[in-house]
């Protein structure tokens, strides 16, 4: 793509919600000056259009396919090259199936995780990181072992400390100075210190309840599905925790993982994002707090590093730029129509098996005879759109008091998540250039301006925070690189996880018919031990 043109003024819309965001940031202390105009920015790519033709012909919108150009055969055909297809390949081949062929609409493997380079610099376009798995994701471990990344010592799993985020790993910039970690501070005898108790309690009763990461591995008991009836919010409420401090955070926390905040998702998904992990501690109790950072694994260019490990074995087998447009199940096989993108024209496939390691909305364009099941779960999730920023400076950006500068570093009250620093994992000895991610979830009313608007409004949107942070931001800005991902994350709305335990999502995990599904879809949330272990378990059985 070619540098971006003059910045234009944002939208009005655009402009109501940045004037919003400033006067929370004035409050946390940031002077929230117009943001800069960078010197270029433009979108990475335009695969939105390869969906929106599958789309538009599920919807009658497109002329018959030309008959096939090619036909080509296999035993198992896996649409989609994310983490759960690409675990799902990877699952069939240690299980002795030879012949698996991985279809990918975009131009490269790792869907919401892949990578990008900026400036001859490694960055992530989506997912940054991975925490330490838990004894539920046992695949996840098994995997990570085979990477080097955990190994047995004296009978104790350790971690590789090269690939675990470098200290210091969060801050929070709040009443005008970094904090370290990303829970606000409160004082020990403050309310807001007696509400990070009372939540502590909370989740301490939940994990007696049972959570798990992956989800499908915990219990399910009438309390749970209480707990996935209610908004997180409302449920809050109910628990009278009302704390400014104590609701920033849990918001901040639920955008984070889920894309949407506590308004949007259930009190179940609230709760399972600690009860399932690392629990939460009040500063100051039980020697430490919900501001300490768990271990993580992370790399320059995110989760990117991963996916390429998934990819590397599947070398020739991994056809991309390929846009599935049909799925027929017969009664001797399965039979794909696929456009391809280089080429230009249809190919034609015939599998034994095929996995859809697809989101379920597209799933279900993709069948000629979709089920009930497939249906009611298209129909019943909804997706986060979000924005991913990369911003090359020249420079690193002269620093506020308080914390040392991080890799993830968050302005309190702001509807951002803040940004990494690309380079923070580097054992470089000076500063030097580097790439900052800003990431932004959105709400799926925003999808359509995400996808017409310029990539120089979306730039300013992306800088609003930052530049607030930074005054000097707009002298060190080279390059602003954008990815756009119009349904990011699913959202675990209340009502998502009792499908998940006992729904049309649960049917769909359990098929065991040719064709079957694979993806962090049917855990109910876009996370990746999710998606790696459901791609994992279409091996089985």
């Amino acid at each position: 793509m070619g540098p971006g043109r003059p910045l234009k003024p944002p939208a009005p819309w655009l402009l109501r919600r940045q004037l919003l965001q400033a006067g929370a940031l004035a409050a946390a202390g940031c002077t929230a000056d117009a943001p800069p105009a960078p010197a270029t920015a433009r979108w990475l790519d335009a695969e939105h259009a390869r969906g929106h033709r599958l789309r538009d012909m599920a919807r009658g919108k497109s002329a018959s396919l030309p008959p096939s150009a090619v036909q080509r055969r296999a035993a198992v055909v896996v649409v989609g090259a994310g983490v759960a297809g690409l675990a799902a390949a990877r699952a069939l081949a240690q299980a002795g199936v030879d012949d698996v062929q991985l279809l990918e609409l975009a131009n490269a493997a790792g869907g919401h995780s892949r990578g990008h380079r900026l400036a001859g610099m490694a960055c992530p376009l989506g997912a940054h990181y991975l925490p330490l798995p838990g004894p539920a994701a046992h695949e996840v471990a098994t995997f990570l072992h085979e990477q080097g990344l955990l190994r047995t010592v004296m009978g104790r799993t350790v971690a590789d400390e090269r690939h675990l985020c470098h200290s210091p790993q969060e801050r929070l910039f709040i009443d005008g100075a970094w904090a370290d970690g990303l829970l606000p501070p409160a004082d020990p005898s403050s309310r807001t210190q007696a509400q990070y108790r009372a939540f502590a309690a909370q989740v301490r009763q939940a994990q007696a309840l049972g959570f798990a990461l992956p989800s499908t591995r915990a219990p399910w008991t009438p309390a749970h599905a209480a707990l996935d009836a209610v908004l997180f919010s409302d449920w809050l409420a109910s628990q009278g925790l009302d704390d400014e401090r104590l609701r920033w955070y849990l918001d901040y926390c639920c955008r984070d993982d889920y894309g949407a905040g506590t308004r949007q998702v259930s009190a179940w998904a609230g709760l399972h994002y600690f009860a399932s992990r690392h629990g939460f501690q009040a500063p100051g109790d039980d020697g430490g707090g919900a501001g300490d950072s768990e271990g993580v694994f992370t790399w320059p260019e995110g989760n990117a590093w991963l996916v390429q490990r998934l990819a590397a074995p599947l070398a020739g087998r991994l056809h991309t730029g390929r846009v599935v447009l049909q799925v027929e199940e017969g009664r001797h096989g399965v039979q794909l129509q696929v456009w391809d993108e280089g080429a230009g024209h249809v190919e034609a496939w015939q599998a034994q098996r095929v996995v859809l390691a697809v989101p379920v909305f597209v799933a279900a364009r993709l069948l000629v005879q979709p089920s009930a099941a497939l249906q009611a779960a298209a129909a019943a999730l909804q997706y986060a759109p979000w924005l991913v920023a990369n911003l090359h400076l020249d420079q690193p950006l002269l620093d506020r008091p308080g914390a040392l500068p991080s890799w993830d570093n968050v302005p309190y009250g702001g509807a951002a998540l803040g940004w990494v620093d690309a380079m923070h994992q580097s054992l470089r000895t000076l500063p030097g250039p580097t790439v900052l991610t800003v990431y932004r979830s959105l709400l799926p009313g925003d999808r359509q301006a995400l996808l017409d608007g310029s990539a120089e409004t979306w730039a300013r949107t992306a800088l609003t925070e930052i530049s607030a942070v930074h005054p000097d931001l707009a002298r060190r800005l080279r390059q602003v690189d954008l990815m756009r991902w119009g349904h990011a994350m699913a959202i675990p709305a209340p009502g998502v996880r009792s499908s998940v335990q006992a729904g049309a999502l649960s049917a769909l995990r359990q098929a065991r018919g040719r064709v079957r599904f694979a993806h962090g879809d049917l855990g109910g949330s876009s996370v990746f031990e999710e998606a790696f272990t459901l791609g994992h378990a279409v091996a089985q059985g």
